[in-house]
């Protein structure tokens, strides 16, 4: 879940923009290669920036949530999206692919251990990664957190957002015959791969319209139209993961594998508005975790663009400054 919908309401809390000094694009293997990028100081505390969606892409504003002569920043477009290729791909594109693309990425640029800053499913991709390699996570960042779980997939399509938003889920819902409405990511999926692009872009439209009308306090209800094909490769990423439970073993599998980064620190930031990805999750993850602070924002919802967001991520980027040599990195 998750995209960076809405950057200009954040860019005046945000350091300047800067460029990379460092792009290229990685031969993963399958067929994929993907985009990755550095910005900021190259002997700087290093910090990789993990997107959302599935399929939501990096974007420029993402690099001025750090101070860039204190970080170095790693951006980096997953699977099938953004400026990697081949996009709207999901052969060979499953969770554990993108934690060995992570890997190739810490090995390629010479990283020993690095800050992890995710939201939504970048979160949820973060914690997966530190509990793979818990050895290479120095600390967490986690915004608008989505622990992959049924539950969180049944609230946002099955009906629990719906609830709240009953104009907009009857817009999300109306297009699918009441026999396929008891599983929506089934009966949306189906559509996305039909093979018939008109039917995949229709579909994909509506998908990611409804995450779009409850991503942000600011714009809530509103159902924006995302650029036909970008809505094509989100909605049909998004949904292939979802089907999938994210490729995770069994339902509440971070959970259940927490303890072993329960060592790791970590700052998680949510917000009480979240319509999309609830702050139970957060709350939950956090009563579980020893050195992880929690902090609910109680005038935000889901984008980091939301003003109250991007200021308590600046705030904790911040103050990581000067604890660089206490990670170890």
């Amino acid at each position: 879940m998750d995209r960076t919908a809405g950057d200009k309401g954040a860019s005046l809390n945000l350091f300047p923009p800067i460029e990379p000094f460092d792009q290229r694009v990685m031969d993963v293997g399958d067929g994929h290669r993907i985009y990755v990028e550095q910005s900021g100081n190259p002997a700087g505390l290093p910090v990789i920036v993990l997107h959302g969606g599935p399929g939501g892409g990096s974007s420029p504003m993402m690099r001025r949530f750090f101070d860039p002569e204190t970080y170095r920043i790693i951006l980096f477009d997953q699977r099938g999206c953004g400026r990697s290729t081949p996009l709207a791909e999901v052969a060979h594109n499953t969770t554990w692919h993108l934690v060995d693309d992570i890997e190739r990425i810490r090995k390629a640029l010479g990283i020993r251990r690095w800050i992890l800053f995710g939201g939504s499913w970048g979160a949820t991709l973060a914690l997966i990664y530190a509990i793979t390699h818990p050895e290479r996570a120095a600390y967490l960042v986690l915004r608008g957190v989505f622990l992959m779980t049924q539950r969180e997939l049944q609230w946002f399509y099955g009906g629990g957002a719906g609830a709240f938003w009953p104009e907009l889920w009857q817009k999300f819902t109306e297009i699918i015959p009441p026999e396929e409405q008891d599983d929506l990511i089934a009966a949306y999926h189906r559509r996305l791969f039909s093979g018939d692009r008109a039917t995949e872009m229709k579909y994909a439209q509506a998908w990611t319209g409804w995450e779009n009308a409850l991503a942000s306090v600011v714009s809530m209800g509103l159902m924006h139209r995302a650029p036909g094909e970008y809505a094509r490769i989100f909605a049909r990423l998004e949904c292939h993961y979802f089907r999938n439970g994210g490729f995770l073993e069994c339902d509440g599998w971070i959970e259940r594998e927490l303890p072993s980064i329960a060592h790791i620190p970590a700052s998680i930031v949510q917000g009480r508005l979240d319509m999309i990805c609830p702050p139970q999750a957060a709350w939950r993850l956090s009563e579980s975790w020893p050195r992880a602070e929690i902090t609910i924002l109680s005038n935000a919802g889901h984008a980091m663009s939301e003003p109250e967001i991007s200021r308590e991520l600046l705030r904790i980027m911040r103050g990581l400054r000067s604890v660089g040599p206490a990670l170890d990195l």
